[in-house]
């Protein structure tokens, strides 16, 4: 299969996977805030993940659209589960601390995961060490132990996290239908925030879009893939630190300030991703990434929560969680099509770029608050 025919059909994987989410994650959201349902949702989709992660042991090679089926599967497990997840913020933590909560959450996730990816570099890297034959294998039982790794951080939550205790649980489907529709009113009647909305939708789309699809351009010009995988390890360990700068530099300059940042960052290294040639061009582009990736995550969701009525916070918070994991809905296609009309993945890993300019120009008319330590 050409590169950019793979390129097509991993893009439009993502995006439908990403179309799915964002058409059903408001309804389950508001069932949710209804009936206290967060942390049952939650874990609902994670099994789902959960469950998909382990069928890719299953997959042999050359077996590519049971594989998308299958990945799909899994960003619909994945995403869902953190619409929730990222909902369980407001009713967990006070407003005072969510902004250095939110960063220390991301920090931590990008810790953990790089923990568990080095030990799949490892396996893959050195099989023989884990009494495996081959590479494939490794890659194999690396899916597997990513499973295991995610149900056995799930276990906390299910002991230690309580629901929302102010829901409803007599409301019906319909009440939370109707209470839906009632926020999507709210939020279009208040300007300052539907617009931080539309900005977001627009620039998290193409953060989403880098990280799901950098490996396939990595390998599409022809990088060898240990290359690409040391790179992923960069971003995981650098997102540590440089989110809780982020935090600092949010609390005092504000965030769109240190939003601003980040986006001129990726703006850059996608158009010098046009022009790398070797895996260092790639290891500069994953520093540089790893620098505001959790950034970008954090201070958005930490805007976000100056925005809104405090009153209201479960309900819109769960509007911006929709947007957030159903991203990658425009750039992943984007990048396939282009990339499949002009021959070259290079042409279409710019066309991102658009999504990065729409974004920053609708955030420079965001009018953020004065912070606020109540």
């Amino acid at each position: 299969m050409a590169v950019t025919t793979s390129t097509f059909w991993l893009g439009l994987g993502n995006s439908v996977a990403s179309l799915i989410i964002m058409i059903s994650a408001p309804l389950l959201g508001a069932i949710a805030d209804s009936v206290g349902g967060h942390k049952r949702l939650l874990l609902c989709f994670a099994m789902l993940g959960i469950l998909a992660t382990v069928c890719f042991f299953f997959v042999g090679q050359g077996m590519w659209p049971i594989a998308i089926l299958v990945y799909v599967v899994a960003i619909i497990g994945f995403s869902g589960a953190n619409v929730f997840y990222d909902a369980l913020l407001p009713i967990l933590a006070p407003k005072s601390q969510q902004h250095s909560l939110s960063a220390l959450g991301f920090s931590l996730g990008y810790l953990g995961g790089g923990l568990l990816f080095l030990l799949n570099v490892v396996m893959t890297l050195k099989p023989g060490l884990f009494g495996l034959s081959n590479t494939a294998e490794a890659v194999r039982w690396s899916f597997l132990s990513v499973a295991v790794w995610w149900f056995i951080f799930t276990i906390p939550l299910v002991f230690h996290v309580k629901d929302n205790p102010r829901a409803n649980t007599g409301t019906t489907f319909r009440g939370s239908l109707n209470n839906l529709v009632v926020t999507v009113k709210r939020i279009l009647a208040d300007r300052n925030v539907a617009l931080f909305l539309l900005a977001y939708w627009f620039y998290i789309d193409g953060v989403a879009t880098i990280i799901r699809m950098a490996v396939d351009y990595g390998l599409s010009i022809g990088l060898p893939s240990n290359s690409l995988i040391v790179s992923l390890l960069i971003v995981q360990f650098i997102g540590f630190p440089s989110t809780l700068v982020f935090g600092r530099i949010g609390q005092r300059y504000g965030a769109k300030f240190g939003l601003w940042i980040a986006l001129s960052a990726y703006l850059v290294a996608t158009i010098a991703a046009a022009f790398m040639q070797t895996s260092v061009h790639f290891y500069i582009l994953a520093v540089v990434l790893g620098l505001v990736q959790g950034g970008v995550q954090s201070l958005s969701r930490s805007l976000f929560s100056h925005l809104i009525p405090q009153e209201r916070s479960g309900e819109y918070f769960g509007f911006l969680n929709m947007l957030g994991k159903s991203a990658a809905v425009i750039g992943p296609v984007l990048v396939g099509f282009v990339g499949l009309l002009s021959g070259s993945t290079r042409i279409g890993i710019v066309s991102i770029i658009a999504l990065f300019i729409i974004g920053m120009v609708l955030l420079l008319r965001v009018k953020e608050p004065a912070p606020t330590t109540a």
